[in-house]
């Protein structure tokens, strides 16, 4: 179990929490001691959604909390609410006395809430534990939450301690714990072995580019290939960044940091699939051998595609490494990608853009997402904008050099390398919590990985 979940048999030492809305608070004063009815007064306390107050008890010591939740005429409740508890309550063990919206949700908020990336800084927090819910599985939250944390700690390390081989690393230990095969590509063998784009992309950069393969579970079950975009630091190439846009760019491996997040989630169940995942790892830096804007590259799948801007290099390695995932006609291939800032001005930093042909397999993803909340919005894979990529030398240009619609023709260059896999789906991500939200601390974010996780869940458990 998780170290900040205790079992029940612990709960009789625990320090209770009172869920309470405008509309129950009155029945849960009057189950408390007079003095405490009278604390609640003389503080003030209204029970409105993520506010909490501390009742003490005849000594002065924390005898319980009081925590308020959305009511329910409330436009929306998020289910990690209460996981704010987790860094605004003192040391010590806490149960819940009544039902949140949800107790998992909570739970888990709980669990990723307590996240704190200490890599540099050191010390940790004294704990704040939870006493698991009644019918909540520990195992099942502790997996996802170490997960997620997994993800978190690759997205928040700078690039100086992150480059492709530590990418590398981390993505072969996660394979070796659960007994997956891995291979690596790197280098010049990126050439002979027909990974063009990724070593165009990454081939200016002191640290190797490589191509990044595991493989895991029975061979006969249905397959599921996970592509992650694993741009260590993204300068923008020769069409290089401003100040203010590359001040983030340690993130832009970020999905495929949320690509393993959900691998760890899936073998760590058992589920009854096939998973491969395959991350390009590059830096794209500036030198005398980067590649530049009006370049024609050659593609794995033998598309040649001209370079409208360097600064929109993660889609080209992510079309030989698509292309690859393809060559076995999978049951179903995702990718995950910090791809567009067009995604993010339609959606802002907490909605990840969804894209897929599928109906059936955007709605299960949509409603497993709002479920686990971790959600997505499905953007359309529209057609007549195919023609925005005409490029009168090649194959295809990689961007549509126009104003609009980036995230959309973003994604349907990638689909070009998509054709013999029974469903695909795209998920443009931005990885980052700019402000600290319940259960979200600021920074680093595994975004999309339990949703897709428990669509995965609810067909191969």
């Amino acid at each position: 179990m998780h170290a900040l979940l205790a079992a029940g048999d612990e709960a009789s030492s625990a320090r209770p929490i009172w869920f309470v809305t405008p509309a129950t608070i009155g029945g849960v004063l009057a189950a408390l001691p007079q003095p405490q009815r009278d604390w609640v007064a003389a503080a003030g306390f209204e029970p409105k959604a993520g506010q909490h107050l501390l009742l003490p008890d005849a000594a002065g010591s924390l005898a319980g909390v009081l925590f308020g939740l959305e009511g329910p005429d409330a436009r929306q409740r998020d289910g990690f609410l209460p996981g704010k508890l987790a860094t605004a309550l003192p040391p010590g063990l806490y149960r819940f006395a009544n039902a949140p919206h949800d107790a998992r949700l909570a739970a888990l908020g709980w669990l990723t809430g307590s996240y704190r990336f200490t890599r540099y800084r050191g010390g940790e927090d004294k704990p704040v534990r939870l006493v698991l819910p009644e019918g909540v599985d520990g195992a099942e939250l502790g997996r996802i939450a170490e997960a997620v944390a997994l993800g978190r700690d690759l997205i928040n390390t700078p690039a100086n301690d992150l480059g492709p081989e530590e990418l590398e690393a981390a993505m072969r230990g996660l394979a070796e714990r659960h007994g997956a095969a891995m291979r690596a590509v790197v280098g010049a063998e990126l050439l002979s072995q027909n990974f063009p784009m990724v070593h165009a992309v990454g081939r200016a950069a002191a640290r190797a580019p490589r191509l990044l393969d595991f493989t895991w579970g029975d061979p006969t079950a249905p397959k599921v290939t996970l592509v992650g975009k694993g741009v260590v630091f993204d300068t923008g190439g020769l069409n290089i960044k401003p100040e203010s846009s590359m001040a983030l760019m340690k993130k832009d491996m970020g999905g495929a940091a949320c690509v393993l997040a959900c691998a760890a989630m899936i073998m760590g169940a058992g589920l009854k699939l096939r998973l491969r995942v395959i991350v390009p790892a590059v830096e794209n830096a500036i030198s005398g051998s980067a590649f530049r804007p009006s370049d024609v590259l050659a593609s794995r799948k033998g598309l040649t595609v001209e370079i409208g801007n360097t600064d929109a290099e993660g889609r080209l390695i992510l079309a030989d490494a698509l292309a690859l995932a393809d060559e076995e006609a999978p049951d179903l291939i995702v990718d995950m990608a910090t791809l567009t800032g067009a995604a993010r001005v339609a959606l802002g930093p907490e909605l990840p853009a969804l894209f897929t042909d599928s109906d059936e397999l955007a709605a299960s993803l949509q409603a497993h997402g709002l479920a686990e909340a971790d959600p997505a919005w499905r953007l359309p894979l529209w057609a007549p904008y195919d023609s925005l990529l005409d490029s009168k030398i090649a194959s295809v240009n990689h961007i549509s050099g126009g104003p609009f619609a980036g995230s959309i023709t973003a994604a349907l260059f990638l689909r070009r390398f998509v054709e013999k896999a029974r469903a695909y789906a795209h998920f443009d991500l931005f990885c980052w919590t700019p402000t600290a939200r319940p259960g979200r601390p600021f920074g680093a974010e595994v975004m999309a990985a339990r949703a897709l996780y428990a669509h995965l869940a609810d067909r191969f458990r």
